[in-house]
This record gives structure tokens, C-alpha cells and sequence, in this order.
């Protein structure tokens, strides 16, 4: 029996002792031009991580809690202001400001520019009989007392003290972003009767629902049983010469960044206005999307993009955000999160602060000697009553993730959230009762039969048999909703 060699047999012997390109392994050109590698390279088998962390995620851990819900909507509601003050405007400023003169006060908004059609009717401003009031404008403050409510209209009468008419007591201004009232107290004749009227505790309701994520990863039963030459190694702790391992522990990485990413960028879609009522939900009018970070801060937090427009990083900038929390709940402490470039640009500010820090580096003293290494970054400061960390977020850093979307939209672009730290009161509508919470915490869908925090399962032939599938499918699932309580206390640099 004749025994005939393949064409491209892997070894030819050589009759003498020479590095032919006949005897040695191709790696580079094997298909096209044979053997021509001469030597045999050093095979560095270890994956190298050129990238080093790749995953983003743990942003939502460091700031907020989670905890498990049964419904498809969240309800909580939030303590209004405790004290009264408007944005008001004056008729009849030449005039005694009472009924009989025709002179009266119409509030416009509560002092956060909250209004609506006809919302300040019927006394629901809060203002009654016998209030005293501070009434400012651009030029004088002044004291009355409230002699009349209207309870048609809800414009107030007022007398002033030590003045007749409203020209004569310093008030001038009539349009509606120049006066501002605030109640104070009230005084009383003697021998008369009690107040007439009371006011109720105000609170505003909001909601947010979870979206679904998905994501899978497949591999074959063939592909999962080859072994590989690289070694693998991954942020989930893989490793071994598997590289279905890699690859779906990869996907595993992904999507948990996914779902943090998620919680971040969402906004609430409006029901009937895209295709996407159906294309999600089956039906047009069902609400889809959910609220995120971003979107709750713009629609009820703060916002600041600089001094006169123009992002900087100096302590005007942050005497006006002082300024804006001292309006709000004024929370001492509070996080930053924020990109590279911010974060310099705040460790510039801080280090200007020394005298003799635009001269150069001072040392010289407490031995502080010139070969000594500097530390240039500062964690914190405290400016007024008011705390700050700083810290720098990966996620707006990674030009993977929104670094990319921030060096494209320079405009738009967004440089760090300031988060209020510690816990708030809120009344939960499902519990019916009041709750101390984080200020971010996330909700995600459980009961006793399925949990959805961050679900996973496999289905296929390899490993446990559970359809005749030749394959491996590994298949995540989330369903969660991003809660931020007390917007108001928080600060989008943008």
C-alpha cells in the first residue's frame, strides 16, 4: 500500500542541517506563500488590557440605593416650601393699595416661577386677612398689612405703615419680575375675632416607570468546546483559553454598564407624538421611556453654564451656584462628579488661592524641599457653609461614552452633576407612609416569583440541555426606574 503525502504537508525534512523556509511555520503568509517565517516567534499568549478598566458602571452605587418595587409606576410626592413668598405685580402704585382706592397686589408665581392658569385664584396663594408683608422692588423695601383678599380673584389689598399711597411708601415697580412678596407675621386689633381661613401643607406628586433592557450573547457548542492560543483575561474575572468565556462575560460587562448608562441619558417619551408607542408597547397613548438623571435635573433642578454664559471653573461661578442653593434646600454637603477638564480646571482655581501659586511652586519650608512630589489635585474644598468632593466621572471622561458625544456637542455638552449628599423624607403613596431615602436611588422591578433587578439565564444544549438548540445563549434582562427626589437641590454643569 502506497502512501501519498498532501501537498501541504506541515513537515519536509531538509537533508542538511538549515533554516529552510520548507521546515519552519508560517505565520504571517502560510496560505499564500508557504513556509517562509524562518524562526519561530515569542509568543506572548497573555490578552493585554491596553484599555485598562473599560466599564463604567458603579456611579449609581457610590451616590443612591436600590430597592425593589411590584408596580409599573413609582408615586412620591415632595414637601412644598414652608414659608410664603410670590412674585407679585401692583396696580395703581399713585393709589392707597386697598379696595376703596382700586389699587391691588396680583400674585404671579410662588418665588420659583411655578404658575398656571388661574392657579393663584381663590386664596390658593395662601396669602390672608391681617398677613404682614415685606414688599420689595427694585428700589425699596417696605412693611403692610393685608386689609382684603378678593376670593374671586385672589388680589390682595394692602395698607402700609407710616404711608398712605404705595408711591409714597417707595414702590414704583408694577411689572411682574420686580416685586416680590413674603409673609412675615400678622397683627391684630385688640377685641377682635381669630383668623378667618387656614392654609394646607402643599406638596407636589411625581412618577417615574422602569423600561425593560435586554441583551444576549450566543455561541455554538463547536465554538464553546475550542481552545484558543491567547489567554484571556476580563473586568468579570475571566480567564483560561476559552474565548466564548471572554466574549460573553464581555457582554455581561456591557450590558450592566448599559443599564447604569440607561438610568443617566433616559427621557420619558411623549404618548401619541412617534412611532414609538407601538413600536414598544403595542398600543399608541402608553407611556414609554423613563426619566433619568439628566432629564430630571433639567426639567426640576438647577442648571449652570458659567458666568454670562461662558463655562468656567472660578469662585464666581460657585458664589452663584452658593447663591441658588441657599434658595433651595440649602444641603451643606454635596458630590461632584465631573470631567477631565472641569476638574483641572477646579484644582487651577484652588491653587491660585495661594499667594504664590501663579509665581511658581513655594517650598522651602516644613520641609517641603524642592525634590519633593507635589500633589497638584485637591479632593474638596469648603466655600460659605457649603462642602464640596470632587471626583472624576469615567463616563464623561471615556471617549467610548459620553466623551465622544461631549467633544462633538461642545455646546450642549455636559460637564458634571453636583449630587446633594445624605438622605430626604418623602411620602411613598404605595406604603402610605413617610420614608427616609438617598436622594437617587433606583427602583427595580421584584416579588416573590421574579426578580429583575439584573436577571440571567441560559438556554440551549450546552451544559444544562434545555432545547435541541446546538448552542449556548446566555440572555440579561433588567427592569428598573431612576428616582431623584428633591431635584431641586441639584446642579447640572453644563
Amino acid at each position: 500500500m502506497a502512501i501519498t503525502n498532501g501537498g501541504s504537508l506541515n513537515s519536509v525534512p531538509a537533508p542538511l542541517q538549515q533554516a529552510l523556509s520548507s521546515n519552519y511555520i508560517d505565520f504571517t503568509a502560510q496560505a499564500t506563500a508557504g513556509w517562509t517565517q524562518q524562526y519561530l516567534p515569542d509568543l506572548m499568549e497573555k490578552e493585554a488590557e491596553v484599555f485598562g478598566n473599560r466599564t463604567i458602571s458603579g456611579f449609581l452605587s457610590q451616590v443612591g440605593a436600590e430597592e425593589s418595587m411590584t408596580a409599573d409606576q413609582v408615586v412620591w410626592s415632595e414637601q412644598g416650601r414652608l414659608h410664603l413668598s410670590y412674585i407679585a405685580t401692583m396696580t395703581h402704585v399713585s393709589q392707597k393699595v386697598d379696595t376703596t382706592a382700586g389699587g391691588t397686589i396680583t400674585i404671579v408665581s410662588d418665588i420659583d416661577g411655578n404658575t398656571s392658569t388661574n392657579v393663584y385664584s381663590d386664596n390658593d396663594h395662601g396669602i390672608r386677612v391681617n398677613d404682614m408683608l415685606l414688599l420689595a422692588d427694585a428700589n425699596t423695601t417696605v412693611q403692610g398689612v393685608v386689609t382684603a383678599v378678593a376670593a374671586d380673584t385672589g388680589r390682595i389689598s394692602v395698607g402700609f405703615y407710616g404711608a398712605n399711597t404705595a408711591t409714597a411708601a417707595g414702590i414704583t415697580e408694577t411689572t411682574a419680575s420686580a416685586l416680590r412678596v413674603l409673609v412675615f407675621g400678622s397683627e391684630y386689633a385688640k377685641g377682635t375675632n381669630g383668623r378667618v381661613g387656614q392654609n394646607e401643607p402643599q406638596f407636589t406628586s411625581f412618577s417615574n416607570k422602569p423600561i425593560i433592557l435586554k441583551d444576549k450573547y450566543a455561541v455554538s457548542g463547536s465554538d464553546a468546546s475550542a481552545v484558543g492560543w491567547v489567554e484571556i483575561s476580563g473586568e468579570e474575572g475571566q480567564s483560561g483559553y476559552l474565548w466564548y468565556l471572554k466574549a460573553s462575560s464581555d457582554t455581561k460587562a456591557r450590558f450592566a454598564d448599559y443599564v447604569e448608562m440607561a438610568m443617566i441619558e433616559s427621557i420619558s417619551g411623549t404618548p401619541g407624538s412617534t412611532l414609538l408607542d407601538s413600536e414598544l408597547y403595542g398600543a399608541a397613548g402608553n407611556t414609554f421611556g423613563t426619566e433619568g438623571l439628566f432629564a430630571a435635573i433639567e426639567a426640576r433642578g438647577n442648571m449652570s453654564n458659567g458666568i454670562t454664559g461662558v463655562p468656567a471653573q472660578d469662585l464666581a461661578e460657585f458664589d452663584a451656584i452658593l447663591a441658588e442653593f441657599d434658595r433651595q434646600g440649602a444641603i451643606e454637603e454635596n458630590m461632584m462628579f465631573i470631567n477631565r477638564a472641569t476638574a483641572l480646571a477646579i484644582d487651577d482655581m484652588l491653587a491660585s488661592m495661594n499667594s504664590y501659586g501663579e509665581g511658581g511652586t513655594s517650598y522651602g519650608v516644613f520641609e517641603n524641599d524642592e525634590d519633593m512630589a507635589l500633589n497638584l489635585g485637591f479632593s474638596g474644598f469648603r466655600r460659605g457653609s457649603y462642602d464640596f468632593y470632587k471626583s472624576d466621572w469615567k463616563y464623561l471622561n471615556d471617549f467610548s461614552t459620553r466623551g465622544s458625544i461631549n467633544a462633538m456637542n461642545t455646546v450642549g455638552a455636559i460637564r458634571g452633576v453636583m449630587i446633594p449628599a445624605g438622605v430626604t423624607s418623602v411620602y411613598d403613596q404605595n406604603l402610605g407612609k413617610n420614608l427616609k431615602r438617598p436622594f437617587l436611588h433606583v427602583r427595580y422591578r421584584s416579588s416573590q416569583t421574579d426578580n429583575r433587578k439584573m436577571k440571567s439565564w441560559v438556554t440551549g444544549s450546552v451544559g444544562a440541555v434545555t432545547s435541541d438548540l446546538d448552542a449556548m445563549e446566555i440572555h440579561m434582562l433588567s427592569e428598573r426606574c431612576l428616582i431623584v427626589q428633591g431635584a431641586n437641590n441639584f446642579m447640572l454643569l453644563n
